[in-house]
């Protein structure tokens, strides 16, 4: 039997495999024979046939040739001039058939013509990733219009915005129609479409099957005004389905972001802040610690680099997924500046009993930056504020860069003082280092000063790269 001679529900098996396992397009096979043609666009839903309209493509042409089929509107430069954004545009009149929009590096120019024809409702779209980038720093997108997908997108899955200047009270409607989202990405939100906390909360209400959330500000400009934030909502707003939660941008949205709502399943969250001088943090505490998928970690890693100071929250098996972590950055280029915002945000930002749980804490220099630059005179108090919550750690481990800054702290932990610091610690890895040196030397008096008391420790070799350490008394 030749496969000319099998059944057409086996053929279609057959086409069915090839086009998923192998990614490839439906068009080779339609110009077989007319019986492949037939069977192929006799079971398009089956098949998963769509359309794919892209910059240098005859995008007229092609829908004039093909059956109606869903369209997929897909660039990842759309930034030319003329027939090209026309392309686009013509298989955005077709509305009632567009499924997929994933527009990467959209020009100001091109952005505002894709817009314009974006204010129906596409009811068949589940897929709109816009990406707008400003033409080399010359330029400004135009604002958006404010009405956007006409209110209504009822099968949206998942939708990013990146940069893209869209007033939120059209974006706001579409959320609310939108009850199948999974995903949802407003990212590099421009101060120009600043929304409040509370109209962000409203839009998620509805959304009952959302994911996955991402919230990033382009600069620290877009924070709630002071003399309008209000208390705390009596009841909050729950959000059932989400596990994955990021956002950039004043501690005070974040506050008052989450005092609104309530996440039972949320195992990752990843926060970025911009610098300022104080931080109140109770709210998020709050949130951390009515989410029970977020407690329970075990270890805790502190990493210093050039612009950004990071405290991460992992059960040591997580260390590499980078999953179900928590994750608090404060962005800032000075190095104690960095040291100041983390030992306000620790003791603040979490549970009590969450920091508590703490037995590893890694304390590091990124390996993608250079040396640390203390501009100013760190007072050893810092370096101890930093350590003093984590009363139950019995690992503690020091980059080489980290260990000439923390070990005169270190020092000062003698007589009555012994325990007021890390009172369970059993042993300190060091990076790579030798038996002797002035690094070692720099942590061996607080070492030899635990050995002469009830509480000693002893030292390790610990290679940074593979998290390989060798076991040793010094």
């Amino acid at each position: 039997m030749t496969i000319d001679t099998l059944p057409s529900v086996a053929l279609l098996e057959i086409f069915g495999f090839y086009l998923s396992a192998y990614n490839a397009s439906w068009h080779t096979l339609v110009h077989v024979c007319r019986r492949w043609r037939n069977i192929v666009f006799g079971s398009p839903r089956r098949l998963n046939l769509e359309i794919t309209c892209s910059f240098g493509r005859p995008v007229r042409t092609a829908l004039d040739i093909w059956p109606s089929l869903p369209i997929d509107i897909s660039s990842y430069g759309c930034r030319k001039k003329g027939s090209d954004v026309d392309n686009i545009v013509a298989a955005l009149e077709h509305k009632d058939r567009v499924c997929k929009i994933n527009l990467w590096n959209v020009s100001s120019s091109n952005l505002e013509k894709i817009l314009a024809v974006m204010q129906e409702p596409f009811l068949a779209l589940t897929f709109l990733r816009l990406e707008w980038r400003d033409d080399f720093g010359t330029s400004k997108a135009a604002r958006g219009p404010d009405s956007f997908l006409g209110g209504s997108a009822p099968n949206l899955q998942t939708l990013t915005l990146d940069g893209i200047p869209l007033p939120f009270s059209g974006l706001q409607k579409v959320l609310l129609s939108a009850n199948d989202l999974v995903s949802l990405n407003l990212q590099n939100i421009p101060h120009s479409v600043y929304f409040s906390p509370e109209a962000i909360v409203t839009g998620l209400s509805a959304l009952t099957k959302l994911e996955y959330l991402y919230i990033t500000f382009q600069s620290h400009r877009s924070r709630p005004v002071r003399e309008s934030r209000r208390p705390p909502p009596p009841t909050r707003t729950l959000l059932s389905a989400l596990t994955h939660m990021e956002f950039k941008g004043i501690n005070e949205y974040l506050e008052d972001v989450v005092a609104q709502i309530d996440t039972p399943l949320l195992d990752r969250l990843y926060i970025t802040f911009f610098h300022q001088l104080a931080y109140d943090t109770r709210q998020l505490a709050q949130f951390i610690g009515r989410s029970p998928k977020l407690g329970g970690r075990d270890e805790a890693r502190v990493v210093f680099s050039e612009d950004t100071v990071r405290v991460t929250f992992l059960l040591p098996s997580q260390a590499l997924e980078g999953e179900k972590e928590i994750n608090l950055g404060v962005l800032s280029k000075h190095s104690d500046l960095q040291l100041l915002s983390v030992t306000q945000l620790c003791p603040q930002s979490f549970p009590q009993a969450f920091i508590t749980t703490v037995e590893h804490l890694y304390i590091t220099q990124s390996n993608y930056s250079s040396k640390p630059r203390w501009e100013n005179v760190i007072q050893r108090s810092q370096w101890l504020r930093l350590l003093r919550p984590f009363i139950a750690v019995k690992d503690l481990y020091l980059s080489e860069t980290i260990v000439p800054l923390i070990a005169p702290a270190l020092r000062e932990l003698v007589g009555e003082r012994m325990t007021e610091v890390l009172p369970t610690l059993q042993c300190i890895l060091l990076e790579g280092l030798c038996t002797s040196g002035p690094i070692l030397g720099a942590i061996t008096p607080f070492i030899a000063a635990r050995e002469q008391s009830t509480h000693p420790i002893i030292a390790s070799y610990w290679d940074i790269d593979e998290d390989d350490w060798w076991d040793g008394e010094v």
